[in-house]
């Protein structure tokens, strides 16, 4: 904290928030330091169902796609 780039893709993805659960992940915390290590210069890092999905900022149509495919395969 402060992460305005992290507050901003919450903003974001609140619609979505039915859809998935947000987990958040304090890569600062000692017991994150692979994160760390891996991110420090990248946050906010989206991974989803466990695989890399985008960092940075939300990248909408790319998260709407992979959620959706999610979705289908759990149908």
């Amino acid at each position: 904290k402060p992460c305005p780039l992290c507050d901003e893709a919450k903003e974001v993805l609140e619609p979505y928030k039915r859809r998935f659960i947000l987990q958040e992940v304090d890569i600062t915390l000692p017991e994150n330091s692979a994160w760390y290590d891996k991110y420090k210069y990248d946050i906010p890092v989206f991974h989803l169902n466990g695989k890399f999905l985008m960092k940075h900022r939300v990248d909408i149509q790319k998260f709407e796609d992979r959620l959706k495919k999610l979705e289908l395969q759990s149908d």
